[in-house]
């Protein structure tokens, strides 16, 4: 197995598509010991047991890590484990129940509606900019500045500390590759600590002089009663929803710029027509996906094709290989900006499906359909860097000019 997935080799990095369709031809469910997990590469299993509710992001409410079989983390990894593992993503119900109710009133279609313009705005100025300038770096100008900017708005981070964000969140992220190295892990850590403390003071001001944002209005919610939060909770909601809610939209932008400067004929067609955009964005999610494995525990014994992984296991989930197996999309490999049946499971599903996917699509059709429009030359001047992570993938610089 070590031979067809290999998340830590340059080559697999690069391109894991081939790997994959090895992955799907040989079975259902394999087990990988390198990280001591059972992969699942096709789509209708993926599908399936992200619904399933006999896995979960924990099993803490459930277990204790000795009942699970499992070591606890290191001490050392705490402030880490304490701000992860208070967030929405990585808890189940009720605790996630509780704490979704809340934060999906800022995530309603009415809401991003309401934020439309706003998105639309500042991805028209960092273009224009961009443009101003003849090119760069399409990553660090566009890709990154405007989903950052929209969540920072949007928790009500004043606008001379965003600065501060994306750092921080590459290092706290750094822990969800696999097996990651324990200089990644200091990282988390100093991370989670310095921006757990930047929060817990933003909180302090808003209790003292609410505005209308997010982190205002759960202080309101907490103050209230009812579905309450902890004080962690909410910087861990606050952490997350920044996380989260731009890592996927940054790697869309930057992976699928690359894709489409690859694929000339298909750029053409949507430069010829913008209209299909909405088709687009949605392939470009599916054929190049941001996020290739999610991970889930076993809390009860499951049966994947004819294979019983036990309780106590770890699933990892393969997005990248489900978005691209033939039993659901003919022509898998083809990129196909026309595709109308796209089932990608890019946004997750189940009770953890991506809260934000609709601000995700909103920002991802401003940035692509300004940039079609003032850049329609828009060319690569250099090969794109790819960053080393497996689990998110992304670009770790992409130089184009105008």
């Amino acid at each position: 197995m070590a031979e067809t997935f290999d998340p830590w080799s340059p080559s697999f990095v690069a391109d894991p598509y081939p790997a994959y369709a090895e992955l799907r031809a040989r079975g259902r469910a394999h087990w990988y010991e390198p990280t001591r997990q059972w992969l699942i590469p096709h789509h209708a299993d993926v599908s399936a047991l992200l619904r399933d509710r006999r896995l979960g992001r924990t099993y803490l409410h459930r277990f204790t890590h000795e009942e699970f079989g499992r070591t606890p983390p290191p001490p050392g990894h705490e402030p880490f484990h304490v701000l992860n593992d208070s967030g929405m993503l990585d808890l189940e119900a009720p605790d996630h129940t509780r704490i979704r109710r809340l934060v999906s009133k800022a995530f309603t279609p009415r809401t991003v509606e309401q934020i439309a313009p706003t998105v639309r705005r500042l991805a028209a100025e960092l273009v224009e900019a961009f443009v101003a300038r003849g090119g760069g770096d399409l990553l660090s100008e566009v890709a990154e500045p405007l989903p950052v900017a929209v969540i920072a708005e949007m928790l009500g981070i004043p606008e001379a500390d965003r600065g501060l964000l994306r750092p921080w969140s590459a290092d706290i992220c750094g822990m969800y590759e696999l097996n990651p190295p324990e200089e990644t892990a200091r990282r988390a850590v100093r991370a989670s600590v310095e921006f757990s403390a930047y929060l817990r003071e933003l909180i302090a001001v808003r209790r003292k002089d609410p505005a209308h944002d997010l982190i205002s209005a759960l202080i309101a919610a907490h103050e209230e009663g009812g579905d309450r939060l902890s004080e962690q909770e909410m910087v861990s909601t606050c952490v997350l929803l920044l996380n989260a809610g731009h890592e996927a939209t940054v790697n869309t932008t930057a992976n699928g710029w690359c894709t489409l400067l690859r694929h000339p004929e298909q750029l053409a067609a949507l430069r010829a027509d913008h209209g299909l955009l909405p088709t687009a964005v949605e392939e470009l999610m599916r054929y190049d996906t941001p996020l290739q494995l999610f991970e889930r525990w076993v809390l009860d014994d499951i049966e994947v094709g004819g294979v019983v992984v036990p309780r106590g296991s770890e699933v990892a989930l393969l997005f990248g290989s489900a978005n691209r197996d033939p039993a659901v999309f003919g022509r898998p490999e083809t990129l196909d900006l026309a595709r109308a049946d796209n089932p990608h499971v890019s946004f997750g599903a189940g009770i953890h499906y991506c809260l934000g996917a609709p601000l995700a699509r909103l920002e991802l059709a401003a940035s692509f359909g300004e940039l079609l429009r003032r850049a329609p030359a828009m060319r690569l001047v250099a090969e794109p860097r790819r960053r080393p992570g497996f689990v998110i993938r992304g670009l770790g610089e992409l130089l184009v000019e105008v």
